[in-house]
């Protein structure tokens, strides 16, 4: 392999290793304008969004020892890792493929299970880690103020003289 060559597949596998995901995507016709405004948006989440050539990609991916995206290499592709927020990157390029009708997600791993199209659109739809922790808590936290409002109202009825 050319020391060029070896030295993209180590940028691309330190990507990889860097992040618990990656999502893959068709880019052809996203104007630089567009690049620019999706990187944005993405870098709020803490992630990156590289174009790399597929077969640049497959080797990273098999070097990474990731599972084999050779089926969804084709065409243009741009790579989007890094980040802790794959719920939020998801939902930001599902978006913008709704918008502006140019970049078209691919495929994606997460936690070395590959995601198809399909499935990387339904992890756009959950909420964040942060929204699950608060609709947590405000399970757990509703007996106890329902609680506090019996014993408040028992007091209360009481104290009023009859």
């Amino acid at each position: 392999m050319r020391a060029e060559k070896k030295f993209l597949v180590d940028e691309v596998a330190s990507q990889l290793a860097s992040s618990n995901y990656l999502l893959i995507a068709n880019f052809t016709g996203v104007t630089v304008k567009d690049a620019t405004a999706i990187r944005d948006q993405l870098r709020a989440h803490g992630a990156e969004y590289h174009v790399v050539k597929n077969s640049i990609l497959n080797i990273a991916t098999k070097e990474a020892k990731l599972p084999d995206l050779a089926n969804y290499l084709s065409g243009h592709t741009a790579l989007v890792t890094g980040g802790n927020n794959p719920t939020g990157v998801a939902k930001v390029l599902v978006t913008f493929f709704k918008d502006f009708q140019k970049l078209e997600v691919k495929a994606g791993v997460l936690d070395s299970k590959v995601l198809s199209k399909a499935e990387v659109e339904a992890l756009s739809k959950l909420p964040s880690l942060d929204g699950i922790r608060a609709q947590l808590l405000s399970l757990l936290s509703t007996p106890a103020s329902s609680f506090v409002r019996l014993l408040d109202a028992k007091r209360q009825k009481e104290e009023t003289p009859a």
